[in-house]
């Protein structure tokens, strides 16, 4: 297993160790005190699920659940189910299983593309990463993994918040993104490099209005969805455009695009994050769900 310690690239983190059939075995570093990051636990079960698909099928969606917190001095098991191999579609099921009980579930859906006609949004009008300065500092009062640093690189496209934008969409950050190095060619490595991208800094994009306002408390991911569109590399630059149209009742929601740098778009995500103080002031670990 690897950690974060040994983690030279993003392919390490999200490298499984293959148990039995259908069985696999994973390390997670910290995303938050005591909790594992929910990006790399989407990506390794991702890549158990897609380890039993064969590699002209590609992976088009996945949406999974984080049912318990998972713990980072624990490893996880990753356990598929084949669902289905239909003519064109394969569908697999992924638990994830730490200490005997379920702490995140995922269904993914792989498929033989086909020729279709196309219509997409556009990209926002945003400057190219080259001169911007680098993403990782402080989010909501706590520091980012330092691994993130290490394996990605990453470049702020949006100034401090400064209200509603007039298009009515809710606040909104943009950023640039892309794995450190050279990848394989392997349309499913970059599909998991990106799930584990997905997980970064979005749910956060609901506290941008409530910044000025008393301490926002910590979030817990709920769900995660995620729809891949075009071909993609995860090594060249993606603008990850986010934006939160709703938060209401302790939860936010929040969405994003991923575009490459000629205006394809080829990924899509949303995320519903729980906002709960924790139940104990000195309790750093995930707020009970």
């Amino acid at each position: 297993m690897r950690t974060d310690d040994a983690a030279a690239s993003i392919t390490d983190l999200i490298h499984l160790e293959r148990v039995e059939e259908n069985l696999y075995r994973g390390a997670c570093h910290p995303g938050a005190p005591l909790r594992a990051f929910g990006g790399q636990v989407a990506a390794q079960a991702l890549v158990a699920a897609g380890t039993t698909v064969a590699p002209d099928r590609l992976v088009h969606s996945l949406h999974g659940y984080f049912i318990r917190a998972g713990r980072t001095d624990r490893p996880i098991v990753y356990e598929v189910d084949r669902t289905r191999d239909g003519g064109s579609f394969t569908t697999r099921r992924v638990v994830a299983i730490q200490d005997g009980v379920a702490i995140f579930s995922l269904s993914a859906s792989f498929h033989r593309p086909e020729e279709s006609p196309e219509h997409q949004a556009a990209m926002p009008r945003t400057p190219g990463p080259e001169g911007l300065p680098e993403t990782w500092e402080a989010d909501g009062g706590r520091e980012a993994p330092a691994v993130f640093g290490t394996v990605l690189e990453s470049r702020c496209a949006t100034s401090a918040y400064t209200g509603l934008p007039d298009i009515g969409q809710g606040p909104r950050q943009e950023l640039w993104v892309r794995a450190r190095g050279t990848l394989a060619d392997s349309p499913l490595l970059h599909a998991c490099v990106l799930t584990y991208i997905s997980d970064i800094r979005l749910a956060l994009t609901a506290t941008l209005p409530h910044l000025d306002g008393p301490e926002f408390p910590p979030v817990v991911s709920l769900d995660h969805a995620l729809w891949f569109h075009r071909p993609f590399r995860a090594d060249e630059w993606l603008l990850f455009a986010m934006e939160s149209p709703s938060h209401a009742s302790a939860r936010g929601l929040t969405r994003g695009q991923f575009f490459s740098r000629d205006g394809s778009l080829v990924a899509s995500v949303v995320q519903e994050g729980l906002f709960r103080k924790p139940a104990h002031p000195t309790d750093r670990s995930a707020p009970s769900q």
